[in-house]
């Protein structure tokens, strides 16, 4: 006779395996060209992220992609997608204030933007940075070459990110932003909180970056009181507002990173 194995009870569950990575997060995927689509692709390795679909559920960038974690209690409120971690940490477009605000008169485009360069090497950074400001040679919107205008976020000094990309500030609304998300200043001050009763922004363009020449202070050569120039009130959350204003007045002034010195810049006057 043969012998006859009889099974046993089973055993205790063992121990769970060790979660597989996922190369996109299973939750609906962001807008192309969003905030959130844009920090999903970038995301730093070490990254949190929750998603409320299934319950709750907590991942963690790796190098091969989105790892589950564990979550035994979640006591986070999302309406889809939370990234606690928010900050830009590859290539990004940095927009920053000058230190101080300025009237009208700064000596033409190239002033402006040599303030920028400035300001921008006092504090370490090596990076070409141009004066957010339609000039009589440039619109506003094609300081930015075209290559890095749809890919690229626009981070504060933090790397926060203020817009998706550049060409979203020249959609048709006016440049909206959240007003909660900082812009810094070189020296690392916040101006949408400064004392200043009105925080303007000189910008001397329409609402989707086309130089506007007869409101941007003579090509910004002038602080006459009796010349305009096309401002933006920052406490609106529109960083390309209409208001005209006296070129009298000093208003901050924007500048954007941009690493591409080509012949179009070099022209600026």
């Amino acid at each position: 006779s043969s012998d006859v194995s009889i099974a046993g009870p089973p055993g205790p569950p063992g121990p769970p395996g060790t979660p597989g990575y996922m190369s996109r997060l299973p939750s609906k995927v962001p807008q192309s060209g969003s905030a959130d689509a844009v920090m999903t692709q970038r995301a730093a390795e070490g990254t949190l992220a929750y998603v409320s679909q299934r319950g709750g559920e907590l991942y963690v960038r790796a190098r091969n992609g989105w790892r589950k974690i564990p979550v035994c209690t979640v006591a986070v409120s999302v309406s889809a997608l939370i990234y606690i971690s928010s900050r830009c940490r590859h290539i990004c477009l940095h927009l920053v204030a000058l230190n101080s605000p300025l009237r009208g008169d700064m000596r033409g485009i190239r002033g402006a933007d040599f303030q920028c360069y400035q300001q921008a090497r006092s504090m370490g950074l090596t990076s070409t940075y141009r004066a957010f400001l339609s000039s009589h040679l440039q619109d506003l919107a094609t300081i930015v070459r075209k290559a890095d205008r749809n890919n690229l976020p626009v981070v504060n000094l933090r790397g926060e990110v203020l817009f998706a990309n550049w060409a979203s500030i020249f959609s048709g609304n006016a440049g909206v932003f959240n007003p909660s998300t900082p812009i810094y200043s070189f020296d690392g001050r916040n101006i949408l909180t400064e004392s200043a009763p009105e925080k303007l922004v000189w910008h001397g363009s329409s609402a989707v970056g086309i130089r506007l020449t007869s409101n941007y202070c003579e090509a910004w050569r002038t602080g006459d009181m009796a010349v305009t120039g096309q401002a933006a009130l920052l406490q609106t959350g529109r960083l390309l507002g209409q208001h005209a204003r006296s070129c009298s007045n000093s208003y901050v002034v924007l500048c954007i990173e941009n690493t591409y010195v080509g012949d179009a810049h070099q022209r600026r006057t």
